[in-house]
Order: C-alpha cells, then sequence, then structure tokens
C-alpha cells in the first residue's frame, strides 16, 4: 500500500516561528488524536493555532480520503517565518524605535500507520 501525505498549512500565523516551534515539539512524531489532546492542555499561546491545524488535517482525512482518524499520526510538522510587520515608537529626543512584529506559516504532514 502507498503512503498517502494529508497536509495542511496555517499562514500568517500572528506568532513568531521560534515561539511555535517550542509546542511543535511536543506533538511531532505522536499520534493525531493524542497530539490534540496534548495541546488543548498546554497553556501557550501558540497552541490553539496548532491544535486546529492539526484538527483539520484529520478532519480532511477523514472526508476526501476515508481514513480513520485513530490510524493517523503527525509524520512532520513544521513553522517557517512569515512576514513580518514593522511597527513605530518614537522615543525621546527624536529618537524612532522598531518593533517588530513577526508572523509564522505552520505546515502538518499526517500519515496513516501501516501495521
Amino acid at each position: 500500500m502507498e503512503e498517502r501525505d494529508i497536509r495542511a498549512f496555517a499562514r500568517q500565523v500572528p506568532i513568531s516561528a521560534q515561539k511555535v516551534r517550542l509546542v511543535l515539539g511536543l506533538v511531532s512524531g505522536k499520534k493525531a488524536v493524542e497530539a490534540v489532546d496534548i495541546l488543548r492542555f498546554t497553556p501557550q499561546r501558540a497552541a490553539q493555532p496548532v491544535r486546529k491545524l492539526i484538527s483539520s488535517a484529520i478532519a480532511n482525512a477523514e472526508e476526501n480520503f476515508g481514513l480513520n482518524r485513530d490510524d493517523l499520526y503527525v509524520y512532520r510538522i513544521t513553522a517557517d517565518e512569515g512576514a513580518t510587520r514593522r511597527w513605530r515608537r518614537y522615543g525621546a529626543r527624536g529618537r524612532f524605535k522598531p518593533i517588530l512584529r513577526r508572523s509564522s506559516h505552520v505546515t502538518v504532514i499526517l500519515r496513516e500507520k501501516t501495521e
């Protein structure tokens, strides 16, 4: 049987990729249902968009490919840097204090566990 990759993407997540990667380390290689449960009780702000992304990938697998959610696992999950908005704050003596508002692109690939 061939390996089928189920992909899902989240673009322009308004959290830096470095902070998202801390959460991704918790779930890579785990069963998909178990990963959603772990992320539900993780206090980091990045856990919610990652949980929604994995849930979306599970729903895609069930609806489009007819796979069972208990057979899926997180094959690969990555966070890449997105666009950076440059915000400005003015300081004393006419100085300029830049604020970088970073975003990230998160990609998840699920696979079916083969016996």
